[in-house]
């Protein structure tokens, strides 16, 4: 055995040792694998991972999020509000980072495949489609200055699918460039019609899609519009991971002394309870101070 192929095999059992002895836990799901990732788009830069979520993993979120899920709303481009409108018609939660070890072995998972820090990241917000509801054509970068004050604009979103679904609800690019239009799936099933309008991935569970909304130079990308076709039967379960090009867990507007609401819904979320069913997010923890102190009237 040649000097090299031994320092090989050195090498290699001395991972094996670190890998299964190590004091600290290793979680097997954590691991990411690029030969199960697969190109659908250049332009926009988009990705598919087969298989990053498993059923566990899918049925802990959907668990989590049954009971907390609200109408989902939009930004105003002006204000940079959230507001209520038909271009959404979704309902959804946001889950806190952490909140249990399967979550944040999913976040493990997300932060390793793209290469991106944790901190940069938002909540995973969980959404539910039902028959007939979808997200009509948008970007996920921001047009006004309230959004991109914390963590800049979003560079790159992590949707995950969570249920597979029996016909439509795929995720469409319409601006995406490509030779010509497919009217089937990978899996050879019949695209509805809004996903033949351009690049589509259609949902399958445990799957799920990356792609980037900024350029390299972080300007920004409009081959990234993006949409959610309308459910034609069944029900649609995903997990979006909106991903920042700083960290998103810098609180913007809180100093000593400063006692604010960093969302203007915050008196409505506090008189419906929302700061004991939701303390992570309204109050903080040590860590991290919530978005709603004041509204709680807890400084």
């Amino acid at each position: 055995m040649s000097i090299i192929r031994s320092v090989q095999v050195l090498l290699v059992f001395a991972f094996c040792s670190i890998l299964f002895s190590s004091p600290r836990a290793y979680s097997r799901s954590s691991i990411v694998s690029p030969s199960r990732v697969r190109q659908v788009s250049w332009k926009p830069r988009a990705f598919v991972y087969e298989g990053l979520l498993t059923d566990l993993e899918c049925d802990h979120l959907i668990s989590l999020a049954k009971s907390e899920l609200k109408r989902s709303a939009v930004a105003d481009n002006e204000s940079g509000k959230s507001k209520l409108s038909e271009v959404r018609t979704s309902s959804g939660m946001f889950i806190p980072k952490g909140k249990d070890p399967m979550v944040a072995g999913i976040e493990d998972k997300i932060s390793t495949w793209t290469f991106l820090p944790k901190e940069n990241g938002e909540d995973i917000q969980v959404l539910r489609y039902e028959p007939g509801q979808k997200y009509d054509p948008h970007f996920d970068y921001f047009a006004d200055k309230v959004n991109i004050a914390r963590g800049g604009h979003r560079l790159a979103t992590v949707l995950m699918y969570l249920t597979d679904v029996e016909k439509g609800g795929e995720t469409v690019f319409p601006s995406a460039e490509e030779p010509y239009r497919r009217k089937v799936s990978d899996d050879g099933n019949s695209l509805s019609e809004c996903a033949s309008k351009g690049v589509a991935v259609k949902p399958r569970r445990g799957d799920a899609l990356l792609f980037f909304s900024l350029h390299p130079d972080a300007t920004p990308d409009e081959s990234s519009l993006h949409a959610g076709c309308p459910v034609l039967e069944g029900e649609k379960w995903s997990a979006t991971k909106w991903i920042h090009v700083d960290s998103f867990d810098k609180i913007v507007g809180v100093t000593d002394g400063n006692c604010t609401d960093l969302n203007d819904s915050c008196g409505r979320w506090a008189a419906l309870g929302e700061c004991t069913k939701n303390p992570e997010y309204m109050v903080g923890t040590t860590q991290l101070p919530g978005y709603c102190r004041r509204s709680c009237n807890v400084c």
